[in-house]
């Protein structure tokens, strides 16, 4: 898969979101060494703390479909504007558990609500 193609899959997955009180969309696309794809939005609730982001949605979602350690890459996208989008700093460490138990310094690529933005980092480079 392609990068733009599994940013495509984040953003697909934003619109997806349920944000009724940021009205800031976020979605995320994991990307397994054998290429399977899973992804996560954002998903507010009145009760802040039970909200959940997108990259905890979709590194859920990889844990049940094939995997922590088998994660390569996570593509991040959100808002609607040429801002990029990056994992707060709760999910920074969750990614970088789920880099440590593959023993893979995960890519994360990080890409800006209109599509035309961007960042390549690793895990490592985030924390």
């Amino acid at each position: 898969m392609t990068e733009d193609e599994l940013l495509q899959l984040a953003r697909a997955a934003a619109a997806r979101a349920y944000a009724p009180y940021s009205n800031f969309h976020v979605g995320c696309a994991i990307e397994s060494v054998d290429g399977e794809v899973v992804t996560g939005a954002n998903m507010e609730n009145a009760c802040y703390r039970l909200g959940v982001c997108a990259e905890q949605s979709a590194l859920t979602a990889a844990q049940h479909k094939f995997g922590l350690d088998k994660v390569a890459r996570i593509a991040v996208s959100g808002g609607t504007d040429a801002t990029i989008c990056t994992p707060c700093g709760g999910c920074r460490q969750a990614i970088l558990e789920a880099a440590q138990l593959s023993g893979r310094d995960v890519e994360v690529i990080c890409g800006s609500g209109d599509g035309f933005s961007v960042e390549r980092h690793t895990i490592s480079e985030l924390i």
